[in-house]
């Protein structure tokens, strides 16, 4: 019983579902208006939660022959043969549609609404989009980029300029995240059928250009808040160095096109996200 609670945990993808926890907290106490109301935030997570579980599980059990040729891939529940499809698809869909129902009941429409958004564009567009264009990196950033969204949203009640910036920072911060990733795993996206940048470009030279333009742009939506008036100066000063010090890993890749440089980068993103919201919520300015 322990072994199974273990592998449906597993299906959501609990690394993932805890970054978009993290997102969903920092644009609710970005968009809070005095006081925080903590059972709106707890109402707001619980649904964000269910809704991301709901699509990481449902998106093992589409890819879940593709996971089987994946070395990284193929000890997860459903190739294992530990969970049955029909198990998972009961799970996937009773947990995805939990989640957007107590959006709407407790949250809003609208938070409900970018949670249908997030998971039908990750489902059934990016999903299937893999294994066809190295495009789906892009499009894939997009329903990783709601949930921010999605906080700000369940405290305003509309999408507004910040929303879109919160949207923008974790965007560009996928990419090189990703792109990070696919280097270090390339054969094995390769050996899966999945056409991503780094599989199709040998050399290193488009994927490490990628990764450069999209820290860089990171670094400057990272800086808006401020010039928006929702952070102060520490968090200007701490966003620009954060941001620096990626950009400088992202540098390493392009230089050095190796593993070790990639694998840097990586850590670096892992490292970065937690971070720069530390110091938004250290420096909010309180309206």
């Amino acid at each position: 019983m322990v072994d199974k609670l273990k592998d449906y945990l597993e299906l959501t993808k609990p690394g993932v579902t805890f970054m978009v926890i993290v997102s969903t907290f920092g644009g609710f106490y970005l968009g809070t208006l005095g006081k925080l109301d903590f059972f709106l935030l707890l109402h707001t997570l619980v649904g964000s939660w269910l809704v991301s579980a709901g699509t990481n599980a449902l998106n093992q059990l589409i890819e879940r022959n593709i996971d089987a040729k994946m070395k990284r891939t193929r000890n997860r529940p459903l190739p294992a043969g530990r969970l049955k499809p029909e198990e998972v698809k009961l799970f996937a869909v009773l947990i995805s549609v939990t989640g957007i129902l107590h959006l709407a009941l407790a949250v809003n429409l609208l938070t409900s609404l970018l949670a249908i958004l997030t998971l039908a564009s990750y489902v059934f567009i990016y999903t299937p989009m893999k294994r066809k264009s190295s495009l789906s990196t892009v499009v894939g950033a997009v329903p990783g980029a709601l949930p921010a969204m999605g906080g700000w949203v369940a405290v305003r009640g509309y999408v507004s300029m910040e929303a879109w910036i919160l949207f923008a920072i974790l965007f560009f911060w996928q990419l090189p995240h990703f792109l990070a990733i696919a280097w270090l795993y390339r054969e094995d996206y390769a050996r899966g059928g999945f056409p991503v940048m780094p599989v199709i470009d040998k050399a290193g030279t488009n994927t490490s250009l990628h990764i450069v333009v999209n820290c860089l742009a990171l670094l400057t939506v990272s800086l808006l808040p401020t010039l928006l008036g929702l952070t102060g100066p520490v968090y200007f000063a701490g966003a620009f160095f954060l941001g620096t010090a990626f950009l400088a890993a992202g540098i390493q890749v392009m230089l050095k096109k190796s593993n070790r440089s990639a694998k840097h980068l990586l850590h670096a993103s892992i490292l970065y996200l937690p971070a720069l919201f530390t110091f938004m919520f250290l420096d909010k300015v309180n309206l």
